[in-house]
């Protein structure tokens, strides 16, 4: 069986290295939209849409040609996690999901953040109570329960995702990495940083793309599901080594940068589920 999958966002970052990646297998249709075409490939079907713009009365199930599934990662200002954007939007987000649900599309799946659960130190619970400390996360949060209240007696599979840390290439993905090429490249000898003592969960893009193939494939596990590795690297390691790697000059400038007030010092995805899905989908190949 042949799944119809609409993605959103995807001439992001994760959007479009999963749009190129899912149209490779032979299970799925991919349907893109995106303000912008620039970074898809180009037997990709593309619908261009500003979700801004989308009327709340449009058939959108007819207009994105009757997909099965909606992977949603569109959502502007990621980097900036206390721009009241993140609010404005969260009627459009809500509505345009909505719209799709109420004509058709059973199976739903969000990107959230890992940033959702806050100050952690180890490993995550993805079905804890979290206290939202900036609007990014409020809004991302919120519109995870109002979803969650709407198909409550509704036949849909909700699964919210939760990227770690994404790696790789590193010169489109808006991370730490990527501005250092940048001032590598502008001949900096060196750049702030913080300490380096934190540590994250870092999982490559072509992983999460693995990761998330597998999350569609399935509607058995659903609810909150951390893309990640399952285990933490320390920042400042990480760093040294995508330098070393690179064969660059530039260095950190240790203990410039206080840690951000809310960044948890160790933060390690919970693997459970991911695993539980990943082991599925490899036994059944």
């Amino acid at each position: 069986m042949i799944n119809k999958v609409l993605i959103t966002g995807a001439n992001g970052y994760i959007g479009s290295h999963f749009a190129n990646h899912l149209i490779q297998l032979a299970q799925f249709q991919v349907i893109a939209t995106d303000i912008l075409n620039t970074n898809l490939n180009k037997e990709i079907f593309f619908i261009p849409c500003d979700l801004t713009k989308v009327s709340k009365n449009e058939k959108l199930y007819q207009t994105f040609n009757a997909p099965d599934i909606c992977v949603h990662l569109a959502w502007r200002d990621g980097f900036e996690h206390n721009k009241t954007t993140h609010l404005e939007d969260l009627p459009m987000h809500f509505n345009f999901l909505k719209n799709l649900i109420d004509h058709g599309v059973a199976h739903i799946v969000i990107a959230g953040s890992f940033r959702e659960y806050g100050k952690v130190n180890g490993k995550t619970e993805p079905d804890s109570i979290i206290v939202p400390e900036n609007l990014y996360c409020l809004s991302k949060l919120t519109l995870k329960r109002a979803l969650e209240i709407y198909i409550h007696d509704k036949n849909v599979c909700l699964q919210w995702i939760r990227p770690f840390t994404v790696y790789g290439d590193d010169e489109k993905n808006h991370s730490l990495m990527s501005k250092i090429i940048c001032w590598e490249k502008e001949g900096k000898k060196s750049f702030p940083f913080t300490n380096g003592d934190e540590q994250y969960d870092y999982i490559h893009i072509s992983e999460l793309c693995e990761q998330l193939t597998a999350i569609i494939s399935q509607k058995e596990v659903d609810g909150v599901i951390d893309c990640c590795s399952g285990k933490a690297t320390r920042l400042g390691d990480k760093i040294e080594e995508f330098i070393k790697e690179r064969n660059m000059g530039i260095r950190p400038q240790y203990g410039a940068f206080p840690t951000r007030e809310y960044d948890s010092p160790v933060i390690i995805g919970n693997d459970t589920k991911i695993k539980k899905i990943m082991t599925a989908r490899n036994g059944i190949k």
